[in-house]
């Protein structure tokens, strides 16, 4: 039986992939534990399928010929090690999901795996991360909710503010480098115990892309395991860092699985304040993008559609 199994889901990221898999095999090689690694391509033109192939040939690969997804992509690797069919194929102890944007410090692997071990009740376990300047990133949230909307949409954009008002936990439990209980972590990285991915299934691919983790999570709170944030265990999250151009497609991709979120798990009041907020946010949002000055025509117009795309979707349209 293989101790860890590895997923990393890439798209356009050739160098960084590459990267990610050479820091990866390297503390895979130190911490005893026996592995396997799958990459799953989505439909990449840069010709990173091929770079891992000669780069890495012992490497699980497969070369989807459309763009899966995050969700979709890692339960594709999920199904080839046998997790949702029928059989007797031996499963991996533990499943390691992690970003293609990252480096794997040493130590970091095994650090996951023991936390994971460390108590029959524990499912799911994330790794500290950081900027690839090293500066602090935060790795785990508590689920959103409408203090949080509220945060982000009002008056300014908040969503990378530091508090707790905004989902964050304190920065002093992750000083005291001991595992601390979460209700999720990012995507970036995910370990998770065997016996909870046969309980709760896999990433629900109906989210495309944001909010996968945060739904897989849930389910996992609710069927009663714990989610662990473990300081001791160290990675870089070079994605994670906010961009100076908000891109429109990503705005829709991300209030849209959003309201998914929020219909699937909030009660119906709560739902009806939370697409109350978002709208009234989205049109707080095409108010400050007419005026502001430094957008060109064509990309002002753009996130416009697609704040009032995301307001009709909140209001139900």
């Amino acid at each position: 039986m293989v101790d860890l199994a590895v997923v990393l889901v890439s798209w356009n990221v050739r160098e960084l992939v590459l990267e990610a898999l050479r820091s990866l095999y390297d503390d895979l090689a130190a911490s005893g534990l026996s592995h396997k690694v799958y990459v799953v391509d989505n439909a990449s033109s840069d010709g990173t399928a091929q770079a891992i192939a000669e780069a890495f040939p012992q490497v699980e690969l497969t070369a989807s010929e459309t763009n899966l997804g995050f969700g979709a992509g890692n339960n594709l690797a999920l199904r080839q090690m046998g997790f949702g069919q029928s059989g007797t194929r031996e499963l991996p102890r533990a499943v390691f999901l992690l970003n293609c944007d990252t480096i794997t410090k040493s130590g970091a692997v095994r650090t996951l795996f023991d936390a994971l071990m460390s108590a029959p009740d524990v499912g799911l376990v994330g790794a500290q991360l950081e900027f690839g300047d090293g500066r602090f990133q935060h790795g785990a949230f508590a689920f959103p909710g409408l203090r949080q909307l509220w945060a982000e949409l009002f008056p300014t954009p908040g969503r990378f503010i530091e508090g707790e008002f905004n989902g964050r936990y304190p920065r002093s439990q992750y000083e005291q480098n001991q595992p601390f209980p979460v209700d999720f972590t990012l995507g970036a990285t995910m370990m998770l115990r065997r016996e909870v991915i046969q309980q709760t299934g896999m990433f629900d691919e109906s989210f495309f892309m944001y909010g996968e983790e945060i739904d897989w999570a849930w389910r996992i709170h609710n069927a009663g395991w714990r989610i662990l944030m473990v300081p001791a265990a160290h990675i870089v999250h070079f994605g994670a860092q906010s961009t100076s151009q908000v891109k429109p497609q990503s705005v829709i991709n991300l209030w849209t699985s959003r309201l998914q979120l929020f219909d699937k798990y909030f009660p119906a009041w709560k739902r009806w304040f939370a697409r109350r907020l978002i709208a009234l946010g989205m049109s707080n949002r095409i108010r400050q993008t007419k005026a502001d000055s430094r957008l060109s025509s064509s990309d002002r117009r753009a996130l416009i559609d697609a704040y009032q795309q995301v307001r009709t979707l909140a209001r139900g349209g």
